[in-house]
């Protein structure tokens, strides 16, 4: 265990925005073990406050599920990869076709961007910065969009991204993180969890066999299968179970900190 890759919502945190002082105290013993932590996530690195209001981590984070490589400590973009404007358009379009009734928004660079409705009133404190407005009128050719969304209100996220992702392949690659809610998240083509984890752990000389990783939903399904041990919570989706074909007990349960207990005392450490 050279490397601990975790997600982070409904991996470490829950709901009401806190991380366990077990799960903390696992994560610091890794540290001190001079194990590598570095966290893979879906949020745009605007809301990375938890690591470091609750963890002290001042590395790297992986955000927008793969699309931005985040200097938490410099507070500074690394690397980013970002859809084309046409491309986020065309897929708009194409989606719309699809679902008619599908609301649409996009995370750039310097913000983020919602049609009116995207999100109904209340449902995300942390959008309530933001304005609605059509896309068209606020996106221009200098925004770089790392992840575009779609959310519809009937039916499953599961049954929305059967259908959006063939049709949309050849312009974004789709999958989905939101467990309560038909919302999808597409980003540029080959951009995922595991190919920005893989190079990041590659420049530290790291290889896959070396790595820890965790995850509970669709967008860490190709992590968990990257990572030599992948472990998908009990109480993830069932496509991260079996994808990752090792579970940690379930969230409640502190299950991140169970596994990373076990790995440091196979190691011969015990946490304090």
């Amino acid at each position: 265990m050279r490397l601990v890759a975790s997600d982070i919502d409904g991996t470490i945190l829950s709901h009401d925005g806190k991380i366990s002082d077990r799960t903390v105290r696992a994560f610091h013993a890794c540290r001190d073990a001079g194990v590598e932590l570095v966290f893979v996530t879906g949020r745009p690195p605007r809301w990375l406050h938890p690591l470091q209001d609750q963890l002290g981590h001042a590395g790297t984070v992986i955000c927008s599920n793969g699309a931005v490589v985040w200097d938490l400590e410099a507070d500074r973009m690394l690397s980013a990869r970002a859809l084309e404007l046409d491309a986020v358009f065309e897929a708009r379009r194409i989606i719309r076709r699809l679902r008619p009734t599908a609301l649409f928004a996009a995370e750039t660079l310097t913000g983020f961007h919602l049609e009116p409705g995207f999100l109904n009133s209340g449902t995300s404190p942390l959008l309530a910065e933001f304005t609605p407005a059509p896309l068209h009128s606020t996106l221009t050719a200098d925004d770089s969009v790392v992840k575009f969304m779609a959310i519809v209100r009937e039916g499953t996220a599961d049954e929305f991204l059967a259908e959006v992702t063939p049709a949309v392949a050849h312009l974004a690659a789709a999958t989905h993180s939101a467990p309560n809610m038909a919302l999808l998240e597409l980003s540029l083509p080959g951009v995922n969890k595991a190919v920005t984890l893989a190079e990041y752990a590659a420049s530290l000389g790291i290889g896959p066999a070396d790595v820890v990783a965790f995850g509970d939903m669709p967008n860490d399904i190709e992590m968990l299968r990257w990572a030599g041990d992948g472990y998908a919570m009990a109480s993830g989706h069932p496509e991260a179970i079996r994808a990752a074909g090792q579970q940690a007990p379930h969230f409640d349960d502190d299950g991140v900190a169970q596994i990373l207990e076990a790995k440091l005392a196979e190691l011969g450490l015990r946490l304090p």
